[in-house]
């Protein structure tokens, strides 16, 4: 080799870049095992958005499963790794935390239930349990044990049969069970489940969430939500719990759940302070 080609390797070989003897790799990018958590599903605009946020501050991507918050405990309890757990209740998640492997439950938030019915229906707080029980009115809700929604329907049904002695066997026995099971109809890309079902007539009174009900009006606008009167209000306590041998990050989403800016996302969703 001449003495010129000879200088040149050299000097290659001191900046690193000759034949790759003393050249250093970039060091792999640092992968973030998302944080998996499965939600109730009336929860979902809430905690896309405050996921959303928690990500954007703490690098810390999310996985988001929505569903019927006891057909979630279910695939749990079956093996599915989630590491947060909210439900629209406390008996799912304490459910989790009685047999071991996750925290105590808090509750984060709360709900109640009011009435989505149709426009052609003349519905008012004072005459909604009379118009519950005409033969010709149609009864959607939820499914009971699958969906809290749906038990906390049946608790409305048992507060009718004490003003009403016989209300009870009437709403549970014409009560379509039109959501939260796992082969329940699915609505179209995009469309809430509720507004879909009333859009399409199948029923003229859904019992559901209030937070859904607005939702669903705000779909369909000529929907509308009825309060239910102060004898059939039922509220709705919802509960997280943290996989006890979760990562830092997903205790701190389950606190982040607390905090001021989730709490601000939750209210203005029509949300309850916990």
């Amino acid at each position: 080799m001449s003495p010129f080609f000879q200088a040149l390797t050299y000097m290659l070989i001191g900046m690193g870049v000759a034949t790759g003897a003393g050249a250093q790799a970039p060091a792999p990018a640092a992968v973030v095992t998302p944080i998996a958590v499965y939600a109730a599903g009336s929860l979902r605009g809430a905690l896309t958005a405050i996921a959303k946020d928690f990500e954007a501050s703490t690098g810390q991507p999310i996985t988001l499963t929505f569903g019927a918050s006891g057909l979630l405990r279910e695939r749990i309890e079956k093996g599915e790794a989630a590491q947060v757990f909210a439900s629209a209740d406390t008996d799912h998640p304490q459910r989790l935390a009685t047999k071991g492997g996750w925290l105590e439950p808090k509750v984060f938030v709360r709900n109640s239930l009011c009435a989505l019915t149709s426009d052609k229906l003349e519905v008012t707080p004072a005459n909604l349990l009379a118009t519950l029980l005409r033969p010709d009115v149609r009864l959607g809700s939820s499914t009971p044990k699958a969906d809290p929604s749906g038990d906390y329907t049946w608790e409305m049904f048992r507060k009718a049969d004490a003003l009403k002695p016989g209300a009870f066997v009437t709403l549970e026995t014409k009560a379509q069970q039109l959501v939260g099971k796992v082969d329940s109809p699915k609505p179209p890309e995009g469309r809430l489940a509720y507004a879909w079902i009333m859009d399409k007539g199948d029923v003229d009174v859904f019992l559901t969430y209030c937070t859904n009900a607005v939702a669903a009006q705000q779909e369909v606008p000529r929907l509308r939500v009825v309060q239910l009167p102060a004898e059939l209000q039922v509220g709705a306590a919802y509960g997280f719990t943290v996989r006890s041998a979760a990562s830092p990050s997903a205790v701190a989403f389950g606190d982040a759940l607390l905090g001021p800016k989730a709490q601000a996302v939750f209210s203005r969703l029509g949300f309850a302070l916990p």
